[in-house]
């Protein structure tokens, strides 16, 4: 009699435990269940972003590849002298963007690469993919190695400077002819510099250039284009580099 009702008290206990396990054990499943959906979506969402940055990015750089091999190829048609590095995004004028030793004035080879240039450089930026993507061209002036750092930074501005009048004081460039829409865009587009002689050639005579530094906007720099200072209404007047 007593071996039979212990033997019963150990059954109920049993089977009063067994219900609560079942169910913790469910309990775990479901959470581990719920935690590999949730990673499984977030992966998804990733990639999915990953994915589209990369395909913008693609698209991006073909378009303004486009624009590069646009321009290059109508100016070279139009100006030998003139060359475009679609890699590098520069353009430079070989000999004709020289300058003498301690000279700011481009020669008029230079002064009618300009000419060539500023129409298609125009077109280019009014294209389809140029309203997206190109931002500005910086003008470098670069000097040889001779005198001091300052004194060359202050001639490499100087020759910058002079490129930038050929483009709008008629005096310095009376073959260019351009709208007053054009010259304002001009005053958006191009952006002087000097560099000093930060990248000087194998000759001083390669190193007294001048050379245009085509910049084009990022995915996420085009969102703040409309933030740009704007020039348009600032006038123009005429150089102040004697000629």
């Amino acid at each position: 009699m007593l071996g039979n009702r212990y033997a019963k008290k150990v059954r109920q206990k049993d089977e009063g435990e067994k219900p609560f396990w079942i169910s913790f054990a469910d309990l775990m499943t479901a959470l581990m269940t719920l935690f590999l959906v949730v990673m499984a979506v977030s992966l998804m969402v990733v990639t999915k972003k990953i994915n589209e940055a990369t395909q913008a990015e693609e698209e991006r750089t073909s378009e303004i590849l486009d624009i590069c091999t646009s321009m290059k190829t109508e100016l070279a048609a139009k100006n030998p002298l003139i060359t475009v590095d679609c890699k590098e995004n520069r353009i430079n004028f070989g000999e004709a963007g020289r300058f003498g030793h301690n000279d700011y004035r481009l020669n008029e080879a230079g002064i009618e690469a300009l000419s060539t240039l500023v129409p298609v450089v125009l077109n280019a930026a009014n294209s389809d993919n140029g309203k997206k993507w190109f931002k500005q061209i910086v003008i470098e002036g670069f000097t040889d190695t001779d005198g001091s750092y300052l004194y060359n930074l202050n001639l490499s501005l100087r020759r910058s400077e002079w490129v930038m009048c050929s483009l709008l004081d008629p005096n310095f460039n009376p073959n260019l002819t351009l709208t007053e829409a054009q010259k304002n865009q001009i005053k958006q587009l191009f952006l002087a510099g000097g560099v000093s002689f930060n990248a000087a050639k194998d000759s001083k005579e390669a190193s007294r250039r001048v050379e245009l530094r085509m910049q084009f906007y990022g995915l996420k720099d085009k969102d703040t284009a409309e933030e740009q200072p704007n020039f348009v209404s600032a006038p123009i007047e005429i150089c102040q580099l004697p000629r």
